[in-house]
């Protein structure tokens, strides 16, 4: 994996954090594959979102220099969509894909007929969306021990799968 992204970098002080880091520090005892749903990676990038941009770019940096990070296809193409046209200063479609290039460093899964078959049978055995569906099952098919997502309930288990909201304070 290469080095944290130059965007991300940008030192945030403690008082901004208000509490996050050790709320991220303790969900990040050890190191393990933990895949990053849409969400976090948008406000990474999003400095209007204040508090959870601060919150994302270090559970970010964080995960790209444990190098543990997981994304799927579908995490990139709703991040590229949402930075480029959802957001109040959306950023330029190259940059966009730069950023998207970079993450390509992270183990990525990829988009395939066995991963929509059980997501779809997850979406009904568990009540979700398809695409939070299949959101879970890439991460499940990756072995991931953590899934960080805004979108799921914090502390549901999918398997061995545990949702971390890392925005629950906010």
């Amino acid at each position: 994996m290469n080095g944290p992204r130059p965007l991300l970098s940008g030192a945030s002080s403690a008082a901004s954090r208000s509490g996050a880091e050790s709320s991220l520090r303790a969900t990040n005892s050890t190191t393990v594959p933990s895949f990053v749903d849409t969400n976090v990676l948008v406000y990474a990038e999003d400095r209007d979102a204040r508090t959870k941009h601060a919150i994302a770019r270090d559970l970010v940096l964080e995960i790209w220099n444990a190098r543990d990070g997981v994304l799927s296809v579908q995490v990139l193409q709703e991040f590229y969509v949402n930075v480029t046209r959802k957001l109040k200063k959306p950023l330029t479609a190259a940059r966009a894909l730069e950023i998207v290039q970079e993450y390509l460093a992270w183990s990525v899964v990829e988009n395939t007929g066995s991963l929509l078959v059980e997501a779809v049978r997850l979406q009904q055995k568990a009540q979700l969306s398809f695409w939070d569906a299949i959101v879970v099952q890439a991460a499940i098919g990756a072995g991931c021990e953590r899934l960080y997502s805004e979108d799921l309930n914090d502390g549901q288990r999918f398997g061995s799968v545990l949702v971390v909201n890392p925005f629950k304070r906010v």
